[in-house]
């Protein structure tokens, strides 16, 4: 039999009905639209996409308070329909008695109902006051905030922004937080987000902590409290701040809200970089730092293409000043000997050594990288004969210090313009400074550094304020300014003036040998680490690496480890040969003709000393010179002026 018309409409109604019963206990829209991703447990914060028209608040309810309220609400008129049929006799003589009494009913209603149109008025205009600055603020800045975010972010334009955009009516204090709901996906970009956030929102100076985490990330823009204009030594509260630092720790300057900003070079960072543009203040950091350590006993080698980057730090006990290639080149070379002396001696001594046995802190301040590098490369091509390694041995000594940690008490500052992998050696040598100095950055040079950090703080013109940038965190720096006056001041007091003493070394000058070529300027001035004469640890502090480094032999070592009393060979106690017409090699010239010159020198002196004699043989690849030449040189030459900066 087939059904009619009626049957269909009845069997259509009966399904509406079960599926609209299923939605209100679902807490669901009666229509069947599903507006937004609220849950029957969880709220909703964003609208579904090609989802059309307004959506109203109680999409974004969760169904279980939808269904609380319907079922409140039915039960309510429920009740009220069953008292009103129980009442509808009462009611219908009441409302005849009023009829009947209306002038007395209306006389006694009168004043009740002027006192509850006054408490609706007053509460009306109460509601309008108070929620005025919510209003402006949803009218200002939540809207327009909104429709630029709404699209980045990828969500439908129907969104309440109030489900996801947490903006305190103080959003523009020191101390306000705001708080952005972010989709699950995080298919978007945060530096476009951030940019828009500062911008709609007129925002300065503040910090973005991104929380993609978990079923509901966010991100917290906080407004950080800008450092002081100005940190002078001078001031008495810095000066004992300083006086009191720790050891390792000198104070690089002062941060927000008056934190102090230092790095822990034993616990947290070995070496600093500090990249900024001319006029960004890289000497003056490098002198903050410089001077602190020396007050502390600590001994700071300056490698100074410029020349002129510390005045103030030339001639103090304790410095080193290097200004000649030669001379950065040499002590670069020393030092990583140094260094790998060091490492043997922490080994034998093991854990939990006194830091002191291992050896006084070395500071190497190394300004202009870019320059040095390629000025260090260009002096090895001139000097290194046939069967020299092609990379300047300096560069690889750089290298090795930077590998080798905090343990050995070798700390390099290095001041780079470009602190290009490049120019460092590899970025691997880069990712050994886990602190780095910026100022006066570029966007190219932040990303190169920080690209933990974004979106990148914007670089200031204002003196002396960088960016400290250090275990994925960026600190605005007011960095501490001494004078020059200031700061030789400081770094001669302290350990140094109270005479400390490092029992492991003393440091020694080294003889003086005729001077001639600019390689010479390391071996009249550059001091010569010898033992002291305490007793001598199990491997000899600096007897074996020096004696490479100035051509000698090292000592022989004891079976039982100790160090070897005997006197090594040098070319001062060997008998030059008679026979001055001899075709010999550079080296075997200094060793038994020549010892007061080093081999250094006399590469540099055949690369750029026009008088230096030509070559009479060949022995391979190796140029010889007749020994009666080289003396004949040798004593025409012409004389430096000698000198020394001894450390005490």
């Amino acid at each position: 039999m087939a059904q009619t018309k009626f049957d269909k409409q009845v069997e259509e109604n009966a399904e509406s009905l079960v599926f609209g019963i299923g939605r209100v206990l679902a807490g669901r829209d009666l229509d069947g639209v599903k507006r937004t991703d609220a849950t029957f447990w969880r709220s909703g914060t964003r609208v579904l996409p090609k989802v059309e028209g307004c959506v109203r608040r109680r999409s974004y309810k969760p169904g279980w308070q939808r269904l609380s309220f319907r079922l409140a609400l039915g039960a309510g008129v429920w009740e009220t329909g069953y008292l009103a049929t129980q009442d509808l006799e009462a009611t219908r003589r009441g409302v005849q008695e009023l009829w009947d009494n209306r002038e007395q009913a209306l006389a006694a209603l009168e004043p009740g109902g002027i006192g509850a149109a006054s408490v609706l008025t007053v509460s009306t205009a109460a509601y309008m006051v108070l929620t005025r600055e919510r209003r402006e603020l949803m009218r200002e800045w939540v809207g327009p905030l909104h429709d630029a975010l709404h699209q980045p972010l990828g969500l439908a334009e129907q969104t309440d922004p109030r489900r996801y955009l947490h903006i305190p009516k103080n959003f523009s204090d020191d101390d306000a937080e705001i708080r952005i709901d972010l989709p699950t996906r995080l298919g978007f970009s945060r530096d476009v987000v951030a940019d828009l956030i500062t911008q709609k929102l007129a925002l300065e100076g503040v910090t973005f902590s991104w929380h993609p985490e978990g079923r509901k990330p966010y991100v917290l823009v906080k407004k950080t409290r800008k450092p002081p204009a100005k940190a002078l030594f001078k001031d008495p509260k810095m000066r004992e701040l300083v006086a009191k630092a720790k050891e390792s720790a000198p104070i690089i300057g002062i941060g927000s809200g008056g934190r102090i900003v230092s790095v822990d070079l034993d616990a947290e960072s070995p070496h600093i970089l500090v990249n900024a543009s001319t006029g960004g203040g890289k000497s003056v950091t490098l002198r903050c730092i410089a001077c602190q350590m020396l007050h502390r006993g600590s001994l700071v080698y300056v490698l100074d293409t410029k020349r002129i980057s510390h005045p103030w730090a030339s001639g103090l006990p304790g410095v080193t000043y290097c200004r000649d290639i030669a001379d950065i080149h040499d002590a670069l070379v020393a030092l990583g000997m140094e260094g790998r002396r060091r490492v043997r001696v922490a080994d034998e001594l093991g854990i939990g050594a006194d830091p002191d046995a291992i050896g006084p802190r070395l500071l190497i301040l190394l300004e202009e990288v870019n320059a040095t590098m390629k000025q260090l490369a260009r002096y090895w091509e001139k000097t290194r004969e046939s069967g020299d390694p092609k990379v300047s041995p300096a560069v690889d000594a750089l290298n090795e210090i930077l590998y080798m940690g905090r343990q050995v008490r070798l700390h390099v500052l290095l001041v780079a313009q470009s602190a290009t992998a490049r120019a460092l050696g590899g970025p691997e040598v880069r990712e050994q400074f886990a602190t780095r100095i910026l100022a006066r950055y570029s966007m190219n040079a932040w990303r190169m550094l920080a690209p933990e950090i974004h979106p990148a703080p914007k670089s200031t013109k204002h003196h002396g304020r960088a960016q400290v940038v250090s275990g994925g965190t960026a600190r605005e720096t007011q960095v501490l300014f001494f004078t020059e006056t200031e700061a030789r001041e400081w770094a001669s007091t302290g350990s140094a003036a109270t005479g400390k003493k490092h029992a492991p070394v003393s440091v020694q000058p080294r003889p003086q040998p005729p001077a001639g070529s600019l390689a010479d300027a390391w071996s009249n001035s550059a001091p010569a680490i010898t033992p002291t004469a305490d007793p001598a640890p199990a491997t000899p502090y600096v007897g074996d690496f020096l004696a490479d480094a100035w051509n000698l032999t090292p000592p022989a070592a004891n079976p039982d480890g100790a160090a070897s009393t005997t006197t090594a060979t040098s070319p001062a106690n060997q008998a030059p040969a008679d026979n001055d017409d001899q075709a010999v090699g550079l080296r075997e010239a200094h060793e038994h003709h020549l010892p007061d010159i080093t081999i250094a020198a006399l590469r540099y002196a055949r690369a750029n000393d026009p008088a230096f004699p030509a070559w009479a043989d060949k022995r391979g690849a190796e140029l010889l010179y007749r020994v009666s030449d080289l003396k004949k040189w040798a004593r025409s030459r012409p004389r430096a002026a000698t000198g020394t900066t001894d450390l005490d």
